[in-house]
């Protein structure tokens, strides 16, 4: 089916205009006074906003976080959960493999889990040690259209300074990009092994995993990536205003090829979530980094707005009410992890550009252009230019909507944004011409969607 989508405001990561936009064969041809064949479906979007379709650069589909606890969204629920939300493609982190397994081991594994999936996806290689043998991976997996993978510097196979120099310049030299999970594990394990009993309600999340765990991480990941001649790397889920300093000043001092992302739990949510309602309620919003300060959501937004922060992907790893309840007496037992996909693009059109802390630009930068230049997709995605690929959501600014179990499509049975009202809705979300959402009812097909080859990185987002 072609269609011609007329009357809406187009918005791309550099202008708005009112203009049609025609898509065929899965492809935007168009921008501007549409001219009929006679065969498209006509889409009146008058009053709408027609931007690109989300990119989540930070998802965990069936993710195996402990031998207990699995993410309760795979591919399936969680690929539809996005096109609900307005989200076309997803970036998905894998899970850990076996002790000492190859840098390829996991995508097997990932290509059987993500075949339902209704939406576009791509995968992040994932560090667990460094040797010859994955030194070597590196570079034949960047050439194969998996420019990307994470490293952690906490948690069960932390990646220290000897091993970001051993990674950072095989990277480089093939086009690839390191993301970082960044906090100090001396900091947080120090700070949990001097816990007493009193200490283990949620709260003792937050205590244990500060501020200054992250920006210390950050700024040893920095200093590292300027020593292999500003190797590029990329912040994930930044949480800390301590931690955009030392994006700032590392950037001051000459590095260019830095990238960060947030998340929205950091922009709208504080830390009083482990407290409101008792300790029954607070563990339910167990993640890492935790929930922070409203000085730190005030930071983030700004660092938003003046391009320090370039993304906004959700870090989306729910687990069950129930999971997180039965260990609601030491939080150290709690998998760790929220929803996010769906709320995302309301969330940030809602509080973001209604509010006035970003701009109708600003916000296709963060939740599409910049993650698909920065990641190796663009043009073909995270633009409605022609050529690219016809994902596309319709966004109303006067609708409004409740977030609750009821009208949202993760199966965790409850989202951390529970009983906030967005002045929002997504209308419609298209993805390769085909339309796969339409008022919050999903309409798409079950492995619909495609496994996205991408390229090496450019130099920044200037391209």
């Amino acid at each position: 089916m072609d269609y011609v989508i007329k009357n809406g405001t187009v918005c791309l990561e550099g202008e708005h205009f009112r203009a049609d936009v025609t898509v065929r064969e899965g492809k935007i041809q168009a921008l501007g006074k549409a001219v009929h064949n006679g065969h498209e479906k006509v889409i009146d979007a008058d009053g709408l906003y027609v931007c690109p379709g989300g990119i989540d650069a930070h998802t965990h589909m069936a993710l195996q976080q402990s031998p207990k606890y699995r993410a309760c969204d795979d591919f399936y629920s969680g690929g539809v959960a996005a096109a609900c939300g307005g989200t076309t493609t997803i970036l998905d982190h894998m899970a850990f493999g076996p002790a000492g397994c190859s840098l390829r081991y996991p995508f097997e594994q990932y290509k059987q889990l993500a075949a339902p999936c209704p939406v576009d996806y791509s995968f992040h290689g994932v560090i667990q040690h460094v040797d010859d043998q994955v030194l070597r991976e590196l570079g034949q997996l960047i050439d194969e259209g998996v420019p990307s993978f994470k490293a952690y510097t906490t948690y069960g196979y932390p990646v220290g300074e000897r091993e970001l120099m051993q990674l950072l310049p095989v990277i480089k030299k093939h086009g690839g990009l390191l993301t970082v999970h960044a906090e100090s594990d001396g900091i947080t394990n120090a700070l949990r092994d001097s816990l007493g009993p009193q200490d283990l309600q949620p709260i003792g999340q937050a205590r244990t995993r500060p501020n200054t765990a992250e920006a210390s991480a950050v700024a040893n990941v920095l200093a590292a990536a300027r020593a292999c001649g500003d190797a590029p790397v990329y912040i994930v889920h930044t949480s800390a205003h301590e931690s955009l300093d030392q994006i700032r000043l590392a950037r001051r001092q000459g590095q260019r090829h830095i990238y960060s992302e947030t998340c929205p739990q950091y922009l709208v949510l504080t830390e009083d979530k482990f407290r409101q309602g008792g300790p029954l309620e607070g563990i339910k919003y167990m993640l890492a980094p935790p929930l922070r300060k409203e000085e730190d959501n005030r930071a983030l937004w700004q660092a938003l707005a003046e391009g320090t922060v370039q993304t906004v992907a959700t870090d989306h790893c729910p687990f069950t009410i129930a999971e997180k309840q039965e260990n609601v007496s030491d939080f150290r037992q709690c998998p760790g992890g929220v929803s996010g996909v769906e709320e995302r693009m309301p969330l940030l059109f809602s509080e973001g550009v209604l509010k006035g802390r970003l701009t109708l630009e600003q916000f296709v930068q963060v939740t599409s252009a910049n993650v698909a230049k920065i990641f190796g997709l663009y043009p073909r995605k995270g633009t409605l230019l022609p050529g690219s690929d016809a994902d596309l959501v319709l966004i109303d600014p006067k609708g409004e909507r409740t977030f609750a179990k009821e009208n949202l499509h993760t199966t965790c049975g409850y989202s951390p944004y529970e009983g906030m009202t967005v002045r929002a809705m997504i209308r419609l979300t298209m993805l390769r011409g085909e339309i796969i959402a339409k008022d919050n009812q999903f309409c798409g097909k079950r492995g619909y969607g495609t496994l996205l080859h991408r390229s090496a990185m450019k130099d920044n987002l200037d391209h």
